[in-house]
């Protein structure tokens, strides 16, 4: 996964996967998903990132499941 951040635009992108984009579907106004030929997302625009998606900091965490 990438994100990339365009600050003279607020928006964000975050790429899931390099396949072909066959369509884009307006969540609303702001977002917007790309899915590929067989409905699997490719990547996700958000527009006014940081009041969308509370953009001021990023962070990732892998969670690894505990042992039961």
């Amino acid at each position: 996964m990438k994100v990339k951040y365009f600050p003279d635009t607020d928006t964000a992108l975050l790429e899931f996967s390099e396949n072909e984009v066959r369509e884009t579907k307006e969540i609303n106004e702001n977002i917007y998903v790309d899915i590929d030929k067989d409905g699997n997302l490719v990547s996700m625009t958000i527009e006014h990132a940081k009041a969308n998606a509370g953009l001021r900091e990023f962070s990732y965490q892998e969670m690894v499941a505990q042992p039961a």
